[in-house]
């Protein structure tokens, strides 16, 4: 009931923006039970939680790309080249297969459109290749990586620093954003973001490398890396993922988590920052 001075929205805004916080809260602590239980055992369950990440996000993507009626996507092939390069991460599979897949992938997508054009007149050639190849080496890369991290020496302290500083930089950014964020970062793209919780994210992710080293009782270098990497980084691979929603006209990648919108939602920061830490210790071993 709405109370002449108003009090009864304001009770139900603050009621709902509670149980919005709760199941953000409830759907983050399930995702983190998920990654770092499958980071510590390994094997089958590491393989079995970067692919389904990857697919789904990658399903995300063409999902949205599909808002656009003119556009035209080779999903099938997207799919098998995606399920190519994630199989290519085992071992004695050497790394020049991901790059004879992306290729091959892209030839068999040029091949459909000469057909399509051959028979309809009209193809889709450079759109379907962008599209289609685009979501693979956006997303599926980069999770091919992150699920490679794991066999190194120091594979699991390397995703524990990993994810936790990529999500105490976009907690720390949301927070001093929202708080204290006055000048905005890039407002064609993402309106809520501001240079405030840009810096406030790099801090966060920062502060979590120093701690992580301190307890874990590890040397600082390289590991402190990962978050600087974190902190910069990842906050632009968000705003890669928000390009694509602004041009497709969408708010989230999909609804799949409770209160965080989709997976590739949730997962846009970690991709770049994946990337990045694997091209660092791949380089240093």
């Amino acid at each position: 009931m709405t109370t002449p001075d108003g009090r009864g929205d304001m009770a139900a805004s603050r009621n709902s923006k509670s149980s919005e916080l709760q199941l953000r809260t409830l759907s983050g602590v399930v995702i983190i039970a998920g990654i770092i239980t499958g980071i510590y055992v390994g094997g089958w369950a590491w393989n079995i939680v970067t692919a389904l990440l990857s697919l789904i996000s990658l399903a995300e993507y063409y999902k949205m790309l599909g808002r656009n009626r003119g556009f035209r996507l080779s999903r099938g092939i997207g799919y098998i080249c995606s399920l190519a390069v994630l199989l290519s991460s085992a071992e004695g599979v050497r790394p020049v297969s991901i790059v004879l897949t992306l290729s091959l992938s892209t030839y068999a997508i040029f091949m459909i459109e000469m057909m399509r054009r051959q028979d309809e007149g009209k193809s889709f050639a450079i759109q379907n290749v962008g599209g289609t190849m685009s979501g693979v080496l956006f997303i599926v890369v980069p999770w091919t990586c992150i699920l490679l991290l794991r066999a190194f020496p120091t594979g699991t302290l390397i995703l524990v620093m990993l994810f936790a500083c990529t999500w105490s930089c976009d907690v720390m950014a949301y927070i001093i954003g929202k708080k204290w964020g006055r000048m905005l970062l890039c407002e064609n793209i993402s309106p809520g973001k501001t240079w405030e919780g840009f810096f406030g994210g790099a801090m966060g992710s920062i502060l979590m490398s120093a701690l992580l080293i301190y307890f874990l009782e590890q040397p600082p270098y390289p590991l402190f890396i990962i978050g600087i990497i974190c902190g910069t980084a990842g906050q632009f691979g968000d705003l890669a993922e928000s390009i694509v929603k602004r041009e497709m006209n969408v708010k989230d990648s999909g609804s799949l988590i409770p209160g965080h919108g989709g997976v590739l939602d949730r997962f846009d920061s970690i991709l770049i920052n994946g990337l990045l830490t694997y091209l660092m210790f791949g380089a240093l071993m």
